[in-house]
């Protein structure tokens, strides 16, 4: 995508519905954190409290290959409810701009600003958005992060490109993927065509183990979360279950960082001359009163 929308995409509700019913089902108990607690065991990030693979391994990854300094635009894709990304904005003094294809999600993860930012919750918005259309502004962001988001997307090759249309010359997206062991990744050209660079590989070798203790988790605990969430939220989460756990053995996850390649210097950069990430055509942030993963 080479424009930005001039107004907040809409994404498509029967798309979003799943994840709407998981993040409200799961504001009503502490049962789905208590899983993912048990699952990660030492590495479970209690705050960040996120429906994903995020552990502490991976927020000090994330935090060392954003390289950001204080003051720029962090975007964090597919934010859920906004844990990672405040962590992030909170830990290394960046504005935060979040987006989610759920409403429910972006409206929690707005909620949550005072905890993690106090007397700078302004210093982040959300919003609802796909990954294949933001809504925000070319060269707005000076890194990304998208954690477990992007296999979602409906077209990933579409997603990069966006992505990277939203990073400002010189910015990295951080971004989670997953193939199977031995074959060969399909992102090589994906990355090219978004204009993007590979900069790091890190691997992720107990990924597939966390999944594989979480699944079987919410399999033994199958009663209390038809109880605790209701049957249609349970049941999307057993189905997954049921389906992922034959495919985690060959599974290999890995931390991919991209780079836009820095363009000759100008005197002042599109992303430095940003105020308020809120402030931007096309962007506004989603509040209660909208029908805001």
């Amino acid at each position: 995508m080479n424009t930005t929308s001039s107004t907040t995409p809409a994404p498509e509700q029967g798309r979003s519905a799943q994840y709407d019913a998981f993040h409200a089902a799961r504001a009503r108990t502490n049962l789905v954190a208590s899983l993912y607690a048990q699952a990660m065991g030492e590495d479970y990030p209690a705050e960040v409290a996120a429906s994903s693979s995020c552990d502490w391994p991976l927020l000090g990854l994330l935090t060392a290959r954003l390289r950001l300094r204080p003051g720029q635009l962090l975007v964090d894709a597919g934010c859920g409810a906004g844990g990672i990304g405040l962590w992030l904005a909170r830990a290394l003094a960046v504005r935060l701009a979040g987006f989610d294809l759920s409403p429910v999600a972006a409206a929690q993860a707005t909620a949550r600003r005072a905890h993690f930012l106090g007397r700078a919750a302004d210093r982040a918005v959300f919003q609802v958005g796909e990954l294949e259309n933001t809504g925000l502004p070319d060269g707005a962001a000076h890194g990304i992060v998208c954690v477990d988001a992007l296999g979602g997307a409906a077209d990933r090759g579409a997603a990069l490109r966006e992505l990277g249309r939203v990073l400002t010359p010189g910015g990295r997206l951080v971004v989670t993927r997953a193939l199977r062991r031995g074959a060969e990744p399909a992102w090589h050209e994906q990355v090219a065509a978004a204009g993007l660079t590979r900069e790091h590989l890190d691997e992720r070798p107990g990924e597939a183990a966390m999944w594989e203790r979480l699944y079987q988790l919410w399999i033994a605990h199958a009663d209390q979360l038809r109880r605790e969430l209701g049957e249609e939220a349970a049941e999307n989460m057993l189905r997954e279950a049921h389906r992922m756990l034959p495919k985690l053995r060959g599974r290999r996850a890995v931390l991919l960082t991209l780079r836009r390649l820095p363009d000759v210097p100008a005197e002042v950069g599109s992303a430095d001359r940003m105020a308020a990430p809120g402030r931007h055509p096309g962007y506004r942030p989603a509040s209660s009163k909208e029908t805001p993963q």
